[in-house]
């Protein structure tokens, strides 16, 4: 007896063992597969952070929150940032940084202003050299870390100051007013132009955006397509995940990387165009925390500080997380300090999910 009684124990535990090994490896594997689905798909985090932060204001305001003017009026406040934070995703996605975006889009805005009423020059042609400027100063800087091998970091916060003072220097600190503008030159105001969608009769409800928005969605789409789908978008990709290997396969780093710091510096340019449509004025002192917004947007939309991870989508969900919140506790009559501890604790956990998914090619 109490040899049979010792095998039905034997048994017994083999049994337990074995199933509680089982449920090991299923809850390995749904983790496992989490962690892949979020390495492929970098953007969905944010995506989901931001669907459940519009779902809970939405629930303790209610309409006051929940309506399309709301959601619209998010997308007006963050649309500099979102222009900004496209241009900074593309050189984060190289495995650098760029602390000059904001200088370099304020500069091009004054640049056009100037142009347009200091020297007489047809506002068309102010906006390209504006445009030009912007471009320029992108490519100085990316020149310097792809050619002299400057650190990303150091370079553009050297940039930010000189392309700060030169701003100051030129304009004099002087703004051109938002009625001259709109009665000699409207072409620079025309960003901040606004239009009704799904208004009534007598123009009242639907939602309100402007023309910034719809060049910042616009602008997203055809990043997204580039990055992903032609061979340029491939070779960014490949130079942030490892420059070396990228080079060993045909890919010329140094002319990658200028080219990106270059088409930041046009994004930026046009972003200080849409600075202008925004303000309504030309102010040297306006814009001045756009290169820490941009990276905020960006580090919370899931793109990896480490390079060669993560989507242009997920900064503007990151841009847009950053606009709910403020928008949110503001009206909930929250103090605006909130908003930056919650600002700041997902920007904590942006990165400790990043880490967590970069396991998975570890």
């Amino acid at each position: 007896m109490t040899s049979q009684s010792d095998d039905f124990e034997s048994v017994v535990k083999v049994k337990r063992e074995e199933a509680i090994a089982e449920f090991h490896d299923d809850h390995k594997g749904f983790v496992k597969k989490l962690q892949h689905a979020l390495h492929v798909t970098p953007s969905l985090v944010p995506l989901i952070v931001l669907v459940l932060s519009i779902g809970v204001f939405g629930a303790l305001l209610g309409e006051k929150f929940f309506s399309a003017s709301s959601m619209t009026l998010v997308l007006q406040q963050v649309q500099l940032v979102g222009i900004v934070a496209a241009a900074q995703s593309l050189i984060i996605l190289t495995a650098g940084i760029d602390l000059s975006v904001g200088a370099i889009m304020v500069m091009s805005s004054v640049v056009m202003g100037q142009f347009t009423f200091r020297y007489g020059i047809p506002v068309e042609v102010s906006v390209a050299c504006g445009l030009i400027v912007g471009t320029a100063l992108g490519a100085v800087n990316g020149w310097l870390v792809a050619k002299m091998k400057l650190p990303p970091f150091i370079v553009t916060l050297g940039t930010w100051q000189i392309i700060l003072a030169a701003n100051f220097l030129y304009s004099a600190n002087e703004t051109i007013r938002s009625q001259d503008i709109r009665d000699n030159a409207p072409l620079l105001q025309v960003f901040g132009t606004t239009f009704k969608i799904g208004a009534d009769e007598a123009g009242q409800g639907g939602a309100t955006l402007t023309v910034g928005v719809i060049f910042m969605l616009v602008l997203v789409a055809v990043l997204a397509y580039v990055l992903r789908q032609t061979a340029f978008g491939r070779h960014i990709y490949a130079v942030g995940d490892d420059p070396e290997a990228a080079k060993l396969s045909g890919v010329n780093v140094d002319r990658v990387l200028i080219a990106v710091y270059a088409l930041t510096g046009l994004i930026c340019a046009f972003a200080g165009w849409a600075l202008i449509g925004r303000i309504g004025s030309v102010s040297p002192t306006s814009g001045q925390e756009a290169n820490i917004q941009s990276i905020t947007a960006v580090v919370i939309g899931g793109i990896s500080l480490f390079g060669g991870r993560g989507s242009i989508m997920g900064a503007l969900f990151g841009a847009m997380i950053v606009g709910v919140f403020t928008l949110g506790l503001r009206l909930a009559g929250a103090d605006a300090q909130w908003t930056y501890l919650f600002i700041g604790a997902l920007i904590i956990a942006a990165v400790a999910v990043d880490q967590w998914i970069r396991k998975v090619s570890a």
